[in-house]
């Protein structure tokens, strides 16, 4: 099992950023993706995911009307289209998978996904 995350970089506030998550080696459509967000000295925080059982989607408060997640099955990725970016959303973003998820995917921990990315570093300045 392998995801890669890129699309990473700098931006100046305001501007706008796509993330990718390409995955290999599992069933695409039967794992629910997860996006998290790390930023230094602060915890690993769920940004958004897309479910399976019907491509459901969630955000977290702090991204829902700026961020976009949605998956193209037949190039095995899922995307995070990022818009209206601020600092506070400088962070290494990590994409993650498990098909434990695959009905309902939003409010579970880090330690509720089984495989993860290398991460891919955002940075927004002001």
């Amino acid at each position: 099992v392998q995801l890669v995350e890129s699309g990473g970089g700098l931006v100046q506030a305001g501007g706008s950023l796509r993330l990718a998550c390409v995955a290999s080696g599992f069933t695409f459509h039967d794992y629910a993706i997860v996006w998290f967000r790390q930023a230094p000295g602060k915890e690993r925080e769920e940004v958004a995911c897309i479910s399976r059982m019907d491509g459901g989607t969630g955000y977290s408060d702090s991204v829902k009307g700026r961020f976009t997640i949605t998956s193209d099955n037949a190039k095995n990725t899922v995307y995070l289209q990022m818009n209206s970016l601020k600092p506070t959303d400088t962070a290494v973003y990590y994409c993650a998978a498990d098909y434990r998820r695959y009905y309902y995917c939003y409010g579970y921990g880090a330690e509720d996904w089984d495989y993860w990315g290398q991460g891919t570093q955002v940075t927004v300045s002001s």
